[in-house]
């Protein structure tokens, strides 16, 4: 079983790695202070490991633990937040993708490959897919907030919105009129808003989605977990259903090692 991972945008900038952008925290020269913000380096996190490199020991003071293939349950650890997740509960695999709102490659993923994918995949209940929040640079950390406030069954709705709206409120300085532009569109009120922005809770529990992946290497969006494998770059529907495929042929029997046996 399992999901899939994102790359992300820091700042509204791509930094490109393998297909995706990369989350400037990941590098030795940034980290995150806030929900959704970054900054130049921090006291506490100057150095922080580098998700890319495998190797755990000599890690420096204050660096963030980065657990080195990570087992099911460790990827399926939740926090404070419900998981957002469509499909079946017991399908055969798991798909996480975490996704920044900012992220061009995320907006491509979800015009060109997602609709195929949930057609064939996830209303058929062959795949659970999940989301998961990386937010990069604070407009991101705002709009992610926002999103997380609309009633569940408006999750996925409004995400598609953020995404494909992204010239409309997509900048280097936040702006809240026109993230609720989009917002409301999916019934939100601007006193629901308001009110979500200022919601600590929330923003503990979605932080704590962020510095979860990161712990799980994650270094931006898209990077997705695709049946508990780790895939640090975009995936096209063709890479996506030849993953999913083959995790559903090893759970039936019918992978290479069934049919090996099997002469």
């Amino acid at each position: 079983m399992f999901g899939v991972g994102l790359t992300a945008c820091a700042n509204d900038q791509i930094l490109s790695v393998g297909g995706a952008t990369q989350d400037p925290a990941s590098a030795k020269t940034a980290s995150t202070s806030a929900y959704g913000e970054v900054r130049g380096a921090a006291a506490s996190e100057s150095s922080p490991i580098n998700p890319l490199n495998n190797e755990v020991t000599d890690r420096p003071p204050g660096a963030r633990e980065v657990i080195a293939n990570p087992s099911v349950a460790e990827i399926m650890k939740t926090g404070p937040l419900p998981e957002m997740s469509w499909g079946r509960a017991d399908a055969p695999v798991t798909v996480i993708k975490y996704m920044s709102l900012t992220c061009p490659y995320c907006r491509r993923f979800q015009t060109e490959v997602f609709p195929a994918f949930k057609s064939a995949y996830i209303d058929t209940g062959k795949v659970r897919f999940i989301i998961r929040e990386f937010p990069i640079g604070r407009a991101s950390g705002n709009a992610t907030i926002a999103l997380r406030c609309a009633s569940p069954d408006k999750y996925l709705e409004l995400y598609g919105k953020f995404l494909a709206q992204q010239p409309s409120w997509v900048s280097q300085e936040v702006r809240l009129d026109a993230i609720y532009a989009v917002a409301q569109q999916v019934g939100m009120s601007r006193a629901q808003f308001d009110q979500c922005l200022q919601n600590q809770d929330m923003i503990n529990g979605l932080k704590w989605v962020k510095d979860r992946g990161r712990t799980l290497g994650i270094i931006g969006t898209p990077n997705f977990f695709v049946d508990g494998k780790l895939v640090k770059r975009v995936l096209s529907l063709e890479d996506l259903s030849a993953m999913v495929d083959a995790g559903i042929a090893a759970k039936s029997g019918a992978g290479p090692a069934a049919k090996t046996a099997a002469h």
